[in-house]
């Protein structure tokens, strides 16, 4: 998956770190949620980190926020990431699943190499237990990417 200098996910491992994320990621504001998504999406595989990143990749209020949530996700160039951005996408309405489909464009498509990447990811996600996930990851191998 393509990665430019400075666009990596902050990696937010410290407890207080994480608390004030994750306290961010209810904010009224718009900016601070995509924020907040960005930096928990580096601790995706922690469960109660799991909840909040799928309620801001599915964000009621603003799909910027999605955007942004699903492409840090994406950025991370591996199977948690994915996992959760799949399952997003699977329940999704038609304006964020379009959001979440431009972040896989946009962070997995971007050259031969990212599209393989992404297809070897995808063809793991294939047997996963959330039938959602499954479904998407079929999607993205049938899709000829």
């Amino acid at each position: 998956m393509t990665s430019n200098a400075g666009t990596e996910p902050r990696t937010d491992r410290s407890g207080p770190d994480r608390s004030a994320s994750v306290r961010d990621a209810v904010s009224d504001s718009w900016s601070v949620r995509a924020a907040a998504g960005r930096r928990l999406a580096a601790d995706a595989e922690v469960p109660e980190v799991a909840v909040v990143l799928r309620r801001l990749l599915l964000d009621a209020h603003d799909t910027f926020v999605t955007q942004e949530t699903a492409e840090a996700l994406l950025l991370r160039g591996d199977g948690p990431g994915l996992r959760l951005v799949l399952a997003a996408l699977a329940t999704a309405d038609a304006e964020t699943g379009d959001q979440i489909q431009c972040a896989i464009v946009n962070m997995c498509e971007q050259s031969q190499e990212d599209i393989e990447h992404l297809a070897e990811l995808a063809a793991a996600l294939v047997s996963d237990p959330d039938a959602g996930v499954r479904e998407e990851a079929r999607g993205l191998l049938g899709a000829g990417r």
